[in-house]
């Protein structure tokens, strides 16, 4: 398997394309899109060398930069303005957004502020709004969505930020949505008619593990994969159907006779699954918010006799700093943590001995060349049978280091 993305098919350049790619990147991300923009050229220059396609030889088709130019400016009351410095008439246009960066701070009257995710929100609006009536056609890269966490899934007293984004979105008219592993797959409900693409991580965090740690053995005999809360079934049943691996789930035992704090207390963490006593752990979530969960987890698994825990997932945002996770690493706890770098990871973090990034910035781009080229991009966002394959070979003993193609 030497491209990890030939099977979608649409590395032919078959099509022509919808129109020159322009890419717009906030302050926060601007090298992830960097690289982006150079692996697009690097694909497309290959391309354009073999000739084999009429389609390569369209204006705008391989540029050494697909970045576009632009300002966005802060000023001391707070208020921003977003500026071209290029046309991107008839451009097939890309935002990439990560509403999680929290890299930089602007200065206010009383002092330097943050940018928060609701500032991130604000300047993709200026963005879009400037970019309508002039582009071709606007896409919106957003690996973590927007206010895509409740808290209370059932609540009608808790507000719909979501939703409320991605109507404004559509109204916007903007054309493909693309989302990362969400925490609910669910938002797409609130517009039915928006194109809303879902790529998955799951093959590149796996790849990435085993690419540090080669004493993995992705059988039933020697490794479990296991869901830290209820809410996270399905992301752990993915792993486990695919790697063909056994699964084990903790649930929350609730006092359902009181409230406390508008929530049933938790009388005890349950654990449903086969025997871990000696086996490795690939334990599942969609992010680390504080990272408690996992580490709680983590230690459960030990006392019950689990080998090496690898913490899997997409984002790792370690609000409540990385100290905790220096102590469960020196414990013997965990023995890594994998996350993808879809959002902004401090130096501090990518220094850590226990920290793998996951690159997918050759995922990114390949997502943007086949949209370009209206190539269905099923089979490049599903990691299903890639993770097969992956399983099968580690199974015959032939897994080969996967590199960022």
């Amino acid at each position: 398997m030497s491209d990890l993305y030939v099977s979608s098919g649409y590395d032919q350049a078959s099509m022509p394309p919808f129109g020159p790619i322009g890419i717009i990147t906030h302050t926060a991300n601007k090298e992830f899109v960097k690289k982006v923009s150079d692996v697009l050229f690097e694909k497309r220059s290959v391309r354009v060398q073999k000739n084999s396609n009429p389609y390569v030889n369209s204006p705008g088709y391989c540029r050494s930069d697909y970045i576009i130019d632009s300002t966005l400016n802060r000023y001391d009351n707070g208020e921003g303005t977003f500026s071209l410095l290029e046309s991107v008439r008839g451009h097939d246009m890309y935002i990439i957004t990560d509403v999680l960066s929290h890299s930089y701070s602007y200065e206010l009257v009383e002092g330097d502020h943050v940018i928060s995710p609701d500032d991130h929100y604000r300047d993709l609006l200026r963005m879009i709004t400037v970019l309508k009536g002039k582009a071709k056609r606007i896409n919106v890269i957003m690996p973590f969505v927007y206010e895509g966490r409740r808290e209370k899934l059932d609540s009608h007293r808790e507000s719909w930020d979501c939703a409320e984004m991605l109507k404004k979105l559509y109204e916007l008219g903007i054309a493909n949505l693309i989302v990362f592993d969400p925490h609910d797959g669910r938002i797409e409900n609130a517009v039915p008619l928006m194109s809303i693409e879902y790529p998955r991580c799951q093959f590149k965090l796996t790849s990435s593990l085993l690419n540090r740690f080669d004493f993995i053995k992705l059988d039933k005999q020697h490794t479990m994969v296991v869901c830290p809360d209820e809410t996270g079934v399905s992301r752990a049943i993915f792993y486990s159907s695919h790697l063909n691996l056994p699964m084990g789930i903790f649930y929350r035992d609730r006092d359902y006779t009181q409230k406390i704090n508008g929530e049933h207390p938790i009388k005890s963490f349950m654990f449903l699954g086969d025997d871990v006593k000696g086996k490795d752990i690939l334990l599942i979530d969609d992010m680390i918010n504080s990272g408690n969960t996992m580490l709680r987890t983590a230690d459960k698994l030990k006392q019950y006799g689990a080998d090496h825990i690898f913490c899997l997932a997409p984002y790792g945002l370690f609000t409540n700093g990385l100290d905790v996770f220096d102590q469960a690493y020196e414990k013997g706890l965990i023995s890594a943590v994998c996350c993808t770098n879809l959002i902004y990871r401090s130096p501090e973090l990518l220094e850590r001995p226990w920290y793998i990034d996951a690159n997918m910035i050759p995922y990114v781009a390949r997502i943007i060349d086949a949209l370009n080229l209206d190539e269905s991009i099923y089979d490049l966002i599903n990691s299903t049978s890639r993770l097969t394959d992956l399983a099968s070979q580690m199974r015959i003993g032939e897994f080969l280091e996967f590199k960022d193609e």
